[in-house]
């Protein structure tokens, strides 16, 4: 189970994008393999990455995840290989600087999620099949535990988490039990299960990603090479299968094609999935607004990535996407067309070693 694990957090792990609007923007990449996090100074307006000074960064052993705090001053990073969280404050270039000691958590931390406003810190413990939960001090950003005992995510092997724009509900995704659950998010940083919750997806959900309007929810699933949609109940959280879902990919008669992630662009009007293979693609379709079915392929799709693309995530802006290649050692930066959701390849910047998280902010 350890093994797969590792390959399935390897495929999965967290995303985040903070603030908006902005020429110049950071972004820092976590490389469990090197134990340690790049930060780099990105150019909105040609997709290129310059190292800030003094990264790459230490972090804890087997980096997973990196969220910003809604300030932009500090840092999370979870460390499964010794069930932790580090927290970083970011300088005025971008730097990081460790604040120590790191906090402990349940085991395996996989994925790291932070309400809107930035007064909690969740982990969600592959390992443990568990949720932590973190208040954070917004003066020094430090976090502490609040959740006792922990939340039980009623599944198996949760790899990967989202909260809804709103804050209102956080979702996680159960990699070995084919289900998605779902909480509701108190004012105290409290879970309470939604209705119907887990719910079931296909073998393997790898992703998890939900539109702007709050309106939509999707699941890359990794063994079966589909994605699951959901409306998404604004009064309880509770999720709905759209008609037709789950919705295949890139699967033929005679093979599977894995998915490893799925976003929805700024503007709701587009959805990309990440295809796992040596030479990997991103496949674009149109979203139905009303219901939320990904519908026509978008022109040109699929577009060419790097090898095992792991992630895809969006800048600040909404204007471009980037694609963490994991054997490639690099990051595709693609320009979206807001009219029709073409993609054009605008850079590639090499990593030295594989890139599991990425994280954009302004």
């Amino acid at each position: 189970m350890r093994a797969r694990l590792a390959i399935i957090i390897l495929a999965s792990l967290m995303v985040l994008v903070a603030c908006s609007g902005s020429t110049h923007q950071f972004a820092y990449i976590t490389t469990p393999f090197n134990n340690g996090i790049s930060a780099y100074r990105l150019d909105t307006n040609t997709g290129s990455f310059s190292q800030v000074l003094g990264s790459p960064y230490q972090t804890g052993i087997s980096p997973t995840a990196v969220v910003i705090h809604p300030s932009g001053k500090f840092a999370y990073v979870s460390n499964a290989g010794e069930n932790t969280i580090s927290l970083y404050k970011i300088g005025s270039t971008g730097a990081l600087t460790e604040v120590m000691p790191r906090t402990n958590t349940d085991q395996q931390p996989a994925a790291l999620m932070m309400d809107p406003g930035g007064a909690f810190l969740f982990a969600a413990n592959s390992f443990s099949n568990t949720i932590t939960v973190y208040s954070i001090t917004a003066s020094s950003g430090a976090i502490k535990l609040i959740s006792t005992p922990s939340y039980p995510t009623s599944g198996f092997t949760p790899v990967r988490g989202t909260i809804a724009p709103s804050g209102k509900f956080l979702y996680v995704a159960n990699s070995n039990s084919a289900s998605i659950s779902g909480f509701a998010v108190s004012s105290t940083g409290a879970l309470t299960a939604v209705p119907n919750s887990p719910i079931p997806v296909g073998n393997g959900p790898n992703w998890i990603a939900i539109d702007n309007s709050n309106k939509f929810l999707y699941v890359a699933n990794l063994e079966d090479g589909t994605v699951s949609g959901f409306t998404i109940d604004s009064g309880t959280g509770a999720l709905a299968p759209m008609g037709g879902s789950p919705f295949g990919v890139a699967n033929t008669s005679t093979a599977i094609v894995p998915v490893s992630s799925v976003v929805v662009d700024a503007s709701g009007k587009y959805v990309y999935v990440t295809t796992l293979t040596t030479s990997s693609s991103v496949y674009g379709y149109t979203i139905d607004v009303t219901s939320g079915v990904p519908t026509a392929a978008i022109t040109g799709s699929p577009f060419a990535a790097g090898g095992t693309a792991g992630f895809i995530v969006p800048d600040t802006t909404g204007k471009l996407l980037f694609v963490g290649n994991q054997t490639s050692n690099t990051i595709s930066g693609y320009k979206i067309t807001p009219a029709t959701g073409v993609l054009t390849l605008i850079s590639t910047t090499s990593t030295g070693t594989a890139p599991t998280a990425m994280v954009v902010i302004k």
